[in-house]
């Protein structure tokens, strides 16, 4: 397994790492013991970050995280959760205020079975008031962070934009990292075009769904993803493609997504000890080089479509 630096901080990652939201049964239904099976056997092969939220499954992806950390020695990884997003009895609710942040985090420590978090993000910062943010919520981290109870502190969200507006209006050092996800898969690459911005700021850079949400898998993604139909036809025709070189859409998305040097780590989401062992075998070797341009060059009319993150 390769490893990177996160930005300033003294956080080195694993190239892939676990993003947990499969463990809330986002993507399908799952069994809570094969989820935990998971997560130790990621942490056995080399993986060392952990990204996770109580948005995930309202609260079951942290649950089923944390017994998967109970029996696993604190060193051995790094874990991340976020503030902002929650839900309950099948609703969804955004609450970015000071006094939810340390409420919410001592609920996550509960659940999580730790005393603290290597890195406490505000979770899509979209939803927010971006002054909420700027002004409330993340001074909210910072004092978690002073009360010793959170290492460093981030930002995630979908549109780019605001995550740079809000590094724009922040002292240096404030934030530690940024989460992007879907912007940097075979379908769209638009994060490439910001590393410098935020390498610029020493901020270090979490690349996340590097399966566009399962937009890039053979069996297509699930029932509420937001893309056009236009774009889930030519991802369609991607994985078709792949699946004609006997090569898994799956594998290629990887490989391209761990493949930039500026990104120190990309999420992906498993609940399935056997995906997790293929994850990171697909991981450690390039794409095929002509299999990418091919597959690029199908996405093409689409490449850089986004959506409403809603």
């Amino acid at each position: 397994m390769h490893y990177r630096q996160i930005g300033r901080t003294d956080m080195h990652v694993s190239s892939l790492s676990l993003g947990a939201s499969a463990l809330g049964g986002v993507f399908e239904a799952i069994d809570p013991a094969q989820g935990v099976r998971t997560v130790h056997e990621a942490v056995a092969q080399g993986v060392n970050f952990i990204d996770v939220a109580p948005y995930y499954g309202f609260t079951k992806a942290e649950a089923v995280l944390g017994q998967a950390l109970r029996t696993l020695p604190r060193q051995q990884y790094l874990l991340s959760t976020k503030v902002g997003r929650y839900g309950q009895d099948g609703q969804k609710t955004w609450d970015y205020s000071a006094a939810r942040v340390a409420q919410s985090v001592d609920e996550s420590l509960a659940r999580l079975h730790t005393d603290y978090l290597d890195l406490l993000s505000v979770h899509d910062v979209e939803f927010a008031d971006l002054e909420q943010v700027i002004h409330e919520t993340i001074p909210a981290l910072h004092a978690l962070k002073a009360a010793g109870k959170v290492r460093y502190v981030g930002i995630t969200g979908l549109p780019l934009a605001k995550l740079r507006y809000i590094l724009d209006r922040v002292p240096a050092g404030t934030l530690d990292t940024v989460l992007s996800f879907c912007h940097y898969c075979l379908n769209d690459d638009a994060l490439a075009d910001h590393v410098a911005y935020f390498e610029e700021r020493q901020v270090g850079i979490i690349n996340a769904a590097p399966l566009a949400m399962g937009l890039l898998s053979a069996q297509g993604p699930p029932a509420w993803h937001p893309a056009s139909a236009a774009l889930k036809d030519h991802a369609r025709r991607a994985a078709a493609h792949c699946a004609s070189q006997g090569y898994p859409i799956e594998q290629l998305a990887i490989q391209f997504a761990v493949s930039h040097p500026g990104l120190a780590t990309t999420l992906v989401s498993a609940a399935c000890p056997r995906l997790m062992q293929q994850n990171i075998a697909w991981a450690a070797t390039p794409p095929d080089p002509n299999l990418l341009a091919e597959v690029r060059a199908l996405l093409h009319p689409v490449l850089g479509e986004t959506w409403d993150n809603s």
